[in-house]
């Protein structure tokens, strides 16, 4: 049976002060709800937060130990060099960060990062022991246009080539462009019927075994009131939230609804 993964991108928002404010907050509703308490503490549930840089030490310095996974919101695929404004693997190693978002719908469409540049980073991120949260989804052009399962399929194919990796140390996350910030929600028959085809196309690459092992997240304005009925589609293992993960208080909500 595969855990229940919830994440929080908290993208350019929470400082430093903020972020420890929420861990500390959200450290405490945590230890204070008995049944959410022992669904992480059996692993039936993994919660993480993937803050901006600038907060990383902070929030893993005040998490509450070891109820917590704080990620990166991306990471280069060079160990050093002439790469001003980037991070690369081994900084975030020394902070002991071991997973990291790849391939977010903002870093393609506004960063431009195309998938073969994506499949550079996952390789990297993958052959130094990292966790990535692989993202791939459909612009509003693209799912009107009927192209939606082909973009995804490239995205999968193009982004994973090469990448030998255990299904436990692999995450896919289904962010639809058109439902991210704007409000607007895939309904749960939409949302499951992408990460069936997800689940299909890597059985495909990798085959039955990894395909049933492995992590399929929904993202798209995820909300409390939203959580349990996309997290009762059979394809769908967890979410990744956007703006309802900045506040400690619906970021719990969030991750009670999902168990």
């Amino acid at each position: 049976m595969r855990k229940i993964f919830v994440a929080g991108n908290w993208k350019m928002n929470n400082g430093i002060a903020v972020a420890e404010d929420f861990m500390k907050g959200f450290g405490a509703l945590l230890e204070n709800d008995d049944k959410l308490f022992r669904a992480v503490g059996t692993k039936q549930l993994q919660i993480a937060v993937f803050p901006p840089f600038l907060s990383l030490a902070k929030s893993l310095e005040c998490k509450p130990d070891p109820l917590m996974i704080v990620g990166a919101q991306n990471v280069n695929d060079k160990e050093s060099g002439a790469y001003t404004g980037e991070v690369s693997i081994p900084m975030l190693q020394e902070l002991e960060v071991k997973y990291v978002l790849i391939g977010h719908s903002e870093r393609r469409h506004i960063f431009g990062e195309t998938n073969e540049f994506l499949n550079k980073k996952l390789i990297s991120s993958v052959k130094a022991g990292m966790t990535p949260v692989y993202c791939v989804g459909e612009t509003l052009e693209e799912r009107e246009n009927g192209t939606a399962f082909d973009v995804i399929k490239a995205q999968l194919v193009e982004g994973m080539k090469g990448v030998s990796v255990a299904a436990d140390k692999f995450i896919i996350a289904y962010e639809p462009v058109w439902a991210i910030g704007t409000g607007k929600t895939a309904t749960p028959a939409d949302a499951e019927e992408i990460c069936k085809f997800v689940r299909e196309t890597i059985k495909e690459l990798y085959g039955a075994d990894f395909a049933e092992n492995v992590l399929i997240l929904y993202g798209g304005s995820v909300k409390p009131d939203n959580t349990a009925d996309i997290m009762a589609q059979p394809d769908i293992d967890g979410v990744l939230v956007g703006g309802a993960s900045l506040k400690y208080g619906s970021f719990i909500e969030i991750c009670k609804a999902a168990i």
